[in-house]
């Protein structure tokens, strides 16, 4: 009896395929002006304007549903480009990156220092880089929209973010 090796060569081939294809990168949404951290930071100061942070992955499904039915939005695709500087974050990438302080570390060391730990995760930092908040999750057009809010009016200042929006929901 013959016996045939056709799921062996079959799953080396896969292999070989995988690793040929290199590395695969998270994608930030479509028509957006997102960079890298660094240099998200640097044009923060330079402007004055508060960070936007998306931290995100490759394979992430609800990264991908926020990014086709919440940044699809093109109401919130100005509101956010016209008042932030937007900055996107690979949350498994190891690509290396400079930090005001002069340290260099990965871009998936600085999810572990904010505790992203699950994408996606939102974050609005100050111009200088300090965190304002982090919110994890699937976040509608409308979340989004309560935040600009929050951060525009100063209201972090003053309050918590569920606060602020309980608040608003009065």
């Amino acid at each position: 009896m013959k016996q045939h090796h056709y799921p062996v060569k079959t799953l080396l081939t896969l292999c070989a395929l995988w690793l040929l294809a290199g590395p695969v990168a998270a994608e930030a949404p479509e028509g957006y002006d997102f960079v890298s951290y660094d240099e998200g930071l640097r044009l923060a100061a330079e402007q004055d304007r508060p960070v936007f942070m998306y931290f995100g992955r490759y394979g992430c499904g609800w990264c991908e549903k926020t990014n086709k039915e919440s940044f699809s939005d093109a109401d919130l695709k100005t509101l956010y480009t016209d008042n932030y500087v937007l900055v996107y974050v690979d949350a498994e990438s190891g690509h290396r990156m400079t930090l005001p302080s002069g340290e260099r570390i990965t871009e998936m060391e600085l999810g572990a220092r904010m505790n992203v730990f699950a994408t996606p995760v939102f974050g609005f930092l100050e111009a200088d880089g300090s965190t304002i908040f982090t919110v994890p999750g699937y976040k509608t057009a409308d979340e989004f929209r309560d935040y600009h809010r929050f951060v525009s009016g100063g209201h972090y200042k003053e309050q918590r973010l569920f606060d602020f929006l309980a608040d608003q929901a009065r």
